[in-house]
């Protein structure tokens, strides 16, 4: 390997790339897929991607398989699914507490194997809500179990997650740079990591039973066990009192103020509802007038409204004769979402996004690193991770996170299922499933004839198909693909793995060469996300296992798994996810995380090699 590679001006220019977008990810300056249009810009100007391959990462296998398990997860929640879901879960429980949240969990990481890690998490806060309200077991302890098994879970196929979708096209296009002579690399079957899957999500479940679980109940506070009622939102938010109607007198200084003035006075309880005239708003928007004879509904201690209605001159009543119908529980209520890290209120403040005059939603209040912020909350910029409090019509909130810009946590009757269609959904589903195992079908092209189905069905519309994508997911893949491609190419890869073999000492094992790329992988998928570590760490890896006689797609396989192998931080899109509505600091994340993500590790090593023995024993 001595002789085969100096440095030249190509390999200087894409590592250079791959370093700006290490430097991009981490300190968060630029949004993640304007950084890989960036990346993907330069490579097609400078010329180390041809102008007619450039853009081929959005027509690639990978990013179609992507879109698919979007458009598939979305067709089977429609169908009420994982409500079933919830109310068998809670039956075979039979209430004893670790055999519930363990089930759950294992349920949670066969779904991962179908859909993406994100959306399944997305489906399982309320399920895991609705568990938690019906039993002893706090948020705290469930949802760690269920987002680690998710990730587990995503290793059972090549389309679980991200950087097992991507693997396959990136060793068809290194087929491009191997030396002549050696054997192609074939892409891997839709099952072909099944028993490396089967292995982690046991490895994960036998973890919370024996050790996991024991932590998370030590530091679990006893004070939230969010049964999602009054007394939570009172306890952990200071969101306490009953809702009141007062009317505005002539005499009232309230007559031409905006509600957002009435809203700043001191004082002032939560403003929930107005009505003037025949105009009657729920989350009224805050340039809205208030004028003789409006009707404000409020929520806040008796005494605390009392006052304020009576330094106002306004009249108190606790029977709702105007609002009675808005604030029926079965039809309006608090809930909590939390900011997912693909949302666009990153960044925005609630004033900003105009929740209350487009969305018809009131912010009550913020839940970040478990501290509670009430006043001012439509000026606070909103980050990932943050727990709104909402306050809102169940079907405005539907429409509203339809956007997938907040994925709401509390369980709340939602309209628009179509339950007629959950035996169509699975049947569906099956064949696509029977598709993938027995015919010789590109994955992608698999997953789109379930897509088709589904929306033929009418499982799905053409327009939720569509909402279902998340199009930032999208471009960061596709526009880091080619510097996957620019990395095996330019010969940048096999220059990096050449003095790297070269540095190590004589007759290291392949094995301990394995666990290295994992753990470097896995250090790489805490800084550039999953997508990027698996780009740039793969055409290393098969050069790597060239130079020191180890097999390159083991190898390659090695490093996609790893890709995922972040159970300790937020940076992990699962993790962030379940942050804020279970209340974990960084340290609870660590304490429990890191012993997993250690287990993880030696796991895939293991079975990775495992399986590749014994295909080479079968063959």
């Amino acid at each position: 390997m001595e002789n085969a590679l100096t440095l030249t001006n190509d390999m200087k220019l894409v590592l250079g790339l791959v370093v700006f977008t290490m430097a991009m990810f981490l300190f968060e300056r630029i949004r993640g897929d304007l950084v890989a249009l960036v990346v993907l810009v330069v490579l097609g100007v400078t010329g180390l991607i041809a102008p007619e391959e450039i853009f081929g990462g959005f027509s690639g296998n990978a990013v179609m398989s992507i879109i698919a398990t979007m458009i598939l997860g979305a067709g089977l929640d429609r169908t009420g699914a994982l409500n079933r879901l919830a109310s068998w879960l809670l039956r075979r429980g039979h209430g004893i507490e670790q055999r519930l949240m363990l089930m759950t969990a294992a349920i949670a990481g066969l779904n991962s194997s179908f859909m993406q890690n994100p959306s399944v998490m997305a489906l399982y806060l309320p399920v895991a809500s609705r568990l938690s309200s019906r039993t002893g077991l706090s948020l705290q302890r469930l949802l760690f179990p269920i987002s680690a098994a998710i990730v587990m879970g995503g290793a059972l196929t090549m389309v679980g997650n991200s950087p097992l979708i991507l693997l396959n096209d990136l060793l068809v296009s290194a087929n491009n740079n191997l030396p002549s002579g050696m054997a192609t690399l074939e892409p891997l079957r839709m099952f072909a990591p099944l028993p490396i899957g089967v292995t982690l999500l046991a490895a994960s479940l036998l973890y919370f039973r024996f050790y996991g679980d024991k932590k998370l109940k030590d530091e679990a506070e006893t004070s939230v066990t969010p049964a999602r009622t009054e007394s939570y939102f009172a306890n952990t938010y200071g969101i306490e009192g009953d809702v009141f109607e007062l009317v505005v007198s002539a005499e009232s200084p309230l007559v031409g103020m905006s509600l957002g003035e009435a809203e700043a006075l001191h004082d002032a309880p939560l403003m929930l509802a107005l009505q003037t005239g025949n105009d009657t708003r729920l989350a009224p928007p805050a340039d809205m007038r208030i004028w003789v004879g409006s009707v404000l509904g409020v929520m806040g201690p008796r005494q605390q409204v009392h006052d304020f209605a009576q330094n106002q001159f306004l009249r108190m009543s606790s029977r709702l004769r105007h609002f009675g119908d808005l604030f029926n529980p079965s039809r309006a209520g608090i809930s909590e979402a939390v900011v997912p890290p693909t949302s666009k209120f990153i960044g925005k403040t609630a004033a900003d996004l105009r929740l209350r005059k487009q969305s018809g939603i009131s912010l009550l209040a913020i839940n970040r690193d478990k501290k509670v912020m009430r006043d001012d909350v439509r000026e606070v910029p909103l980050r990932a991770g943050d727990m709104l409090v909402f306050h809102s019509i169940w079907q405005d909130l539907r429409q509203a996170a339809e956007s997938r810009d907040f994925v709401v946590v509390t369980d709340y009757p939602k309209g628009e299922q179509r339950p007629h269609k959950f035996k169509i959904a699975m049947s569906i589903f099956a064949i696509t499933i029977v598709i993938a195992l027995t015919s010789k079908l590109p994955v992608s092209l698999t997953l789109m004839t379930g897509v088709a189905g589904m929306l033929l069905t009418g499982v799905l519309r053409m327009d939720e198909a569509y909402a279902a994508i998340n199009w930032k997911t999208v471009f960061l893949m596709a526009g880091l693909i080619p510097l996957g491609w620019a990395m095996d190419s330019s010969g940048a890869a096999a220059w990096v793995a050449g003095h790297t073999v070269e540095r190590l000492p004589e007759g290291i094992p392949v094995w301990a060469l394995e666990i290295a790329i994992a753990l470097l992988t896995t250090a790489f998928s805490l800084v550039i996300s999953h997508v990027g570590a698996t780009i740039v760490m793969v055409p290393m890896a098969i050069n790597l296992a060239l130079a020191a006689g180890g097999n390159p797609t083991a190898f390659a396989l090695i490093v996609a798994l790893s890709a995922s192998n972040n159970l300790m931080t937020a940076s992990n899109p699962v993790i962030s996810m379940v942050t804020g509505p279970a209340n974990y600091n960084s340290r609870q994340l660590w304490r429990v995380g890191a012993p997993l993500s250690l287990i993880y590790t030696l796991v895939v090593v293991a079975a990775v090699n495992a399986l590749f023995w014994f295909n080479g024993r079968a063959g």
